[in-house]
């Protein structure tokens, strides 16, 4: 989730953005888990520190509907936002099974 929002707003931020990343290698870490805490509280802190990216994203662009200067004519702000918000849902939601099949869902 983190990797795939940090791209996102970068393309949406980033006047000199060419999309270099392929999928899924860059995507995807080699490695499936944080090898200590604190990698995983490095993590999470820059997951939320682009998500607030975006969310101020949303507050500074007028019209979100207009093509992000670095995309495709289909490649607005909004579709941006709504892919990030749609790719964290799918993940959140496949996080929730697994927690609730191993037991530890509240």
């Amino acid at each position: 989730m983190r990797i795939a929002q940090d791209d996102i707003l970068d393309f949406c931020t980033n006047q000199r953005y060419e999309h270099a990343m392929t999928w899924p290698d860059d995507y995807w870490p080699a490695t499936p888990a944080p090898q200590d805490d604190g990698a995983w509280d490095r993590s999470l802190a820059t997951y939320r520190g682009s998500r607030e990216g975006l969310k101020q994203l949303v507050r500074d662009v007028e019209n979100l509907t207009v093509r992000v200067p670095t995309g495709t004519s289909a490649q607005t702000y909004l579709r941006a936002v709504l892919l990030v918000a749609d790719h964290t849902a799918y993940h959140v939601g496949q996080l929730v099974a697994v927690r609730r099949a191993l037991g530890i869902w509240p």
